[in-house]
């Protein structure tokens, strides 16, 4: 069985590719960020903020598309790809024109109005992101698409991005939404507030923080039958952690173990953990990367720091 290959993106020099203990340098500096497969194969990323680009099976990049605006977030939904961009627009593919579309019907989502930029005073400086599309993701079939805006909440549109309602609070502060690869009910997203969970294609939510040592949640994923999702004091915490609960109604969340350090360095940010089938991929603040083939259930440490990452794909 061919060893999956990693790519880790990172937010000022390039992207890597790493196998085993090795490591090969595909896009050089330049700040990669929002990786994403497409759906044949291959993967998805923004590169240098403008470029959208597509990675072939064999490893070769090619761009697909640029635009003006600073692109944030991509995904590939049948024949089309939705982009997120800086400013809270939604973009759109279609059939390989090149052309990135503005969504219209996405610059009307009741209560855009109130949306707003997150931040925090940090040694006497406001930082933080503008406000723009963290993530996106579609159900398992295609038929809900959701966009998370930061700090927007969650607008979702079910009839192929042409309208979106808002489903849930703005304040909750979503970090990032995905949505389970099967049961298309089934969505999660990683918030301020804990780890949320639809069963009803996002149409409504609830918050789990129960046996979370804190509740500022930043990237979550599906791996198998569970939920993973990373937690930390706040998004400049020095050390964070990850969970795993059951998809099931009933299940509790629990701390990763089996070889994943109880604490990791830095927090595991929005697209830092993802999944592929038994194989788990964690990159923290820091760049070390953790792997695990067993669903979670045994870990290993890559042995090569990689520079600050800003999203982790397996391929």
């Amino acid at each position: 069985m061919m060893e999956p290959a990693i790519l880790v993106a990172t937010w000022g020099d390039g992207l890597f590719a790493v196998t085993g203990d090795g490591r090969t340098q595909e896009i050089a500096k330049q700040p990669v960020r929002g990786l994403a497969a497409d759906g044949r194969g291959g993967a998805l990323a923004i590169v240098g903020g403008h470029s959208l680009r597509r990675r072939a099976p064999s490893g070769e990049w090619a761009t697909v598309a640029t635009s003006e605006f600073e692109l944030s977030c991509c995904m590939a939904v049948r024949d089309a790809i939705y982009v997120g961009t800086d400013d809270a627009r939604m973009l759109r593919l279609s059939h390989g024109g090149g052309v990135l579309d503005p969504i219209d019907g996405f610059d009307s989502v009741a209560g855009r109005d109130a949306w707003f930029a997150g931040s925090a005073i940090v040694n006497g400086q406001r930082l933080g992101p503008p406000l723009g599309i963290r993530s996106v993701a579609a159900n398992s079939n295609g038929t809900v698409l959701f966009a998370n805006v930061h700090v927007g909440g969650i607008p979702r549109s079910v009839d192929g991005g042409r309208t979106w309602q808002p489903t849930i609070d703005i304040n909750s502060d979503v970090h990032e939404v995905r949505a389970h690869h099967a049961d298309p009910d089934i969505v999660a997203a990683a918030s301020a507030i804990g780890l949320c969970i639809s069963r009803d294609a996002g149409a409504t939510w609830t918050i789990e923080r129960d046996n979370l040592h804190a509740s500022y949640c930043s990237a979550v994923a599906f791996s198998g039958d569970d939920i993973l999702i990373s937690a930390s004091t706040d998004h400049f915490a020095a050390q964070g952690r990850v969970y795993r609960r059951p998809i099931r109604p009933d299940g509790e969340i629990v701390a990763v173990e089996d070889g994943l350090p109880a604490w990791i360095d830095g927090i595991a940010d929005t697209g830092c953990i993802a999944t592929n089938g038994s194989t788990i991929a964690v990159v923290d603040r820091a760049g070390t990367l953790y792997l695990s083939t067993e669903f979670g259930l045994a870990w290993s440490r890559g042995s090569i720091e990689l520079p600050a990452p800003s999203s982790v794909l397996i391929c």
